[in-house]
């Protein structure tokens, strides 16, 4: 605005206002705003010119982090030398106790509605971990099935719950410890009340409760530890003054993890903060300097092995030593592999604006970072997405940096969005996608790019979930894409719920943020400061989705590359503190690869879950607005079968404002969509069976099919989409139901049903042959009105059943 306003300045002092005549005047301040929007148009298209930012940018951050380990020294032993940077086969949880216990975690909290109980189960689910959570104030569940435990670890949110549980529940649950082999991680909570120094009720142990704790650091000689690379010191003062320490008298106790008081430097020649004096000894982390922070207790005072924690998930390196406390205990039953497959998708090459586009200068950083960075993540590639038609679209010292980096093409792996950077479902036609692919694919074609991988990103994810079907033809009729990755399976937040799953024969894998995005270009206006950043790759968000993640696509954009080159400053330091801190090996494979390695690793992801895209605005926003929620039913006729529901579904079509789905071809008046392989055709499929509303307010849809009330994954697929909807079922006599079925087989002329009676259908054993079981089967299960209605309400609230 300073050049308007020295216009306008001009203005007045050559031209005065009382001596104009109201024709110049007009034209003298329409010439003055069309400067002025010259002028901002100017700025709008070239932020960063005229500022000085890119002129007089300073050198791009350094990484600080280094490990303090002695990296010459890697014993191989046990339980005689300290496991600092141990090889992973030293470190295996794993034994024959693991084969008499389940793999499923039994979480006891105060109320489903605590903090620390929440924390718990974020990161079990992060982890994909199978957990039960029940308040511990109840009668336990079944510990037992047969002659197998289970539930391989049993967690207690809060100290106090477990040693003041009634006598029955106690001994039953040790008991089931004992005889199983199965360990307990044990939470204590400080409170504003608590003593701060007790013992603990019934064990040899003392706490003091209500501290503040510094330099935190791990026991070497500990068992437990497996993911956690002991040997780092945490320096400086902890998260929190609400720190409780445990003061064992007794030799089943063995510290985990220590820490000091904090002001308090001691004089023990062995404290290091700074851990460059190589490892200390044994005698450091029982004696009375250091604070038992995590202390193991080995059974040996009852049989029962635990481990307690003086503190929730607020430090970051309680995350790594819960995760490690559930595989020890569990005898590795319930254990996360050390294998990190690390993928750094760079969005956007040759889109960005003007001012802010990497030069040739920065191409050279990004393939001397590649190499350096081989030493952390073996075999790492960069992978480059880009839209050749805004290849030269900067300015000329950026335009270098776009020759540069076709001349260093041959070092990254390569994948396509579109030619223009379109947004996939703003466009119905699936020819003009495929157009616009064509134009990109011939870019990389004339310029000697190989994109070879099979594996494509669409830009802003638009088109992959919720699914754009022309977008996944065009893929693979101009690409032969088989690999995809997202962030919005089955939501953005939180980033621990994502998901994959595979469309149309398209592997769609999670894709992951790391803190930066197209706006975070210089460090010092990083969002809530450099803080900020540090503690994202310090434990944070960022280190946190590499230690939950065997596989991680992260998504990154081309200006974080330039300017401060935060994505090399971020990705360099996170790998270094990865290194330093954890026993994970990190590497690279091309996307196919990391494909088969996820599903192969979570084989029951497969299969989509179609949610209603209206539920959530990121959806909807990338949703073609040629689609409507509209089309979606408002209730289900469920079935079961032979109870009437034809007939319902007759009757209910009669009505002048209910519409009935239209029927198909295979299953006439039934879309059977939840129910089969109708499901894997997608969203798109389900509601072109049903008719767009005049007035979706006064107008109700509905669909009615049987086989939706006893069949497994109906009942969660049906409230993912339809989480409103009201459902109707027809329940009469199982046996009337039983005998309906198999008179309704019989007139199909099923050769099983004409060769036996029904007495001897409903009474076959499992010796019967498998057709008269099959057939059995289905006359008596979907009778089981009970044990299907339960599964129904636990997706749908009873009021919304009929």
């Amino acid at each position: 605005m300073r050049l308007g306003g020295n216009l306008i300045s001009l203005w007045m002092r050559h031209l005065p206002v009382k001596k104009c005549h109201p024709t110049k005047l007009i034209s003298g301040l329409l010439c003055v705003c069309l400067c002025a929007m010259v002028y901002l148009g100017y700025k709008a298209s070239y932020p960063y010119a005229g500022t000085g930012v890119i002129q007089t940018r300073t050198e791009p951050p350094v990484p600080s982090i280094r490990c303090h380990v002695n990296k010459t020294y890697v014993p191989r032993g046990r339980a005689k030398s300290p496991r600092m940077g141990v090889p992973r086969s030293a470190v295996d949880h794993k034994t024959d106790d693991r084969l008499r216990i389940d793999n499923q975690i039994l979480v006891l909290v105060e109320t489903q509605y605590s903090q620390l109980g929440q924390d718990i189960v974020a990161v079990l689910e992060a982890n994909k971990m199978k957990f039960k959570m029940e308040a511990a104030s109840k009668t336990l569940p079944y510990l037992t099935y047969m002659d197998k435990g289970r539930y391989g670890v049993i967690i207690f949110e809060n100290l106090e719950a477990y040693v003041n549980m009634d006598m029955w529940n106690r001994q039953l649950l040790d008991k089931y410890c004992r005889e199983y082999k199965v360990g307990m991680i044990i939470f204590s909570k400080s409170r504003e009340d608590s003593l701060l120094s007790a013992k603990v009720q019934g064990f040899p142990l003392y706490i003091n409760s209500q501290l503040q704790l510094r330099d935190f650091e791990m026991n070497p000689y500990s068992q437990v530890l497996r993911v956690t690379r002991a040997g780092e010191v945490w320096s400086g003062t902890l998260p929190g003054d609400d720190w409780t320490v445990f003061i064992a008298n007794h030799s089943t106790y063995e510290s985990v993890a220590v820490a000091r008081l904090n002001g308090h430097q001691g004089n023990d020649p062995d404290h290091d903060p700074d851990g460059d004096h190589g490892p200390k000894s044994k005698d450091y982390y029982m004696n009375s300097a250091t604070q038992t922070t995590v202390i193991h207790d080995m059974g040996k005072f009852d049989g029962v092995k635990r481990i307690l924690f003086g503190n929730g998930f607020k430090f970051w390196l309680n995350r790594l030593l819960f995760l490690d406390s559930i595989s020890f205990l569990s005898h590795g039953k319930v254990s996360i592999p050390l294998e990190r497959y690390i993928l750094v998708d760079v969005d956007d090459i040759f889109v960005g604006k003007p001012g802010i586009r990497m030069k040739a200068h920065d191409v050279n950083a990004m393939v001397s970072a590649q190499r350096s960075w081989r030493q952390y993540v073996d075999n790492f590639h960069f992978n480059l997405g880009f839209s050749g038609r805004y290849f030269h679209h900067g300015h000329p010292d950026e335009d270098e940096g776009d020759t540069q980096l076709l001349d260093k093409k041959d070092e990254f792996w390569w994948f396509p969005h579109v030619w223009r950077h379109t947004q996939p479902h703003k466009v119905d036609n699936t020819t003009r996608l495929q157009h616009d692919m064509e134009k990109n694919y011939d870019f990389a074609k004339k310029n000697g790019i190989a994109v070879n991988g099979q594996y494509a990103v669409a830009p802003h994810h638009s088109g992959v979930y919720p699914v754009h079907d022309p977008l996944f033809e065009a893929w693979k009729s101009v690409w032969k894409v088989k690999v995809t990755s997202t962030e919005e399976y089955p939501h953005l937040k939180p980033p621990r719920k994502r998901r994959g799953f595979v469309y149309r024969g398209i592997k769609v894998l999670p894709r992951q943020t790391c803190g930066l995005f197209t706006h975070t270009l210089f460090i010092d206006r990083y969002p809530g400061g450099r803080a900020r950043l540090e503690a994202n790759i310090r434990g944070g968000a960022l280190f946190q989705s590499i230690l939950y993640n065997p596989i991680n696509i992260f998504m990154t954009h081309m200006p974080n590359f330039a300017n401060d080159r935060l994505a090399l400053y971020t990705f360099e330091s996170v790998f270094k503190f990865v290194q330093c801190w954890t026993n994970l090996e990190m590497k690279s494979v091309p996307p196919i690869q990391l494909s088969d390695l996820y599903f192969n690793m979570y084989p029951e992801e497969k299969n989509p879950i179609w949610q209603d895209p209206c539920n959530d605005k990121r959806h909807l926003a990338i949703w073609s607005v040629n689609k409507t929620c509209d089309r979606l039913p408002r209730f289900l006729v469920i079935g079961p079968q032979k109870t009437g529901t034809t007939a319902l579904y007759t009757f209910l079509a009669m009505h002048p404002a209910i519409y009935s789905n239209y029927p198909s071809r295979q299953t006439f008046e039934e879309v059977q969509f939840f129910s089969g392989n109708n499901y894997l055709k997608g969203l798109d499929w389900y509601m072109s069976f049903f008719p767009l509303p005049s007035n979706a307010s006064s107008e109700f849809l509905f669909e009615k099919s049987a086989t939706y009330f006893d069949k497994r994954h109906v009942p969660e697929r049906a409230a993912a989409l339809l989480p409103k909807a009201r459902l109707i079922t027809i329940l009469i006599s199982p046996a009337k139901r039983a005998y309906s079925w198999y008179q309704h087989i019989r007139a199909h002329k099923d050769p099983t049903a004409m060769k036996y009676t029904f007495y001897e259908v409903i009474t076959a054993g499992s010796d019967a042959e498998r057709s008269l079981q099959a057939l059995s089967r289905r006359c008596l299960i979907p009778g089981l009105y009970a044990q299907h209605l339960d599964k129904w309400l636990s997706h749908y609230k009873a009021k919304q059943v009929v």
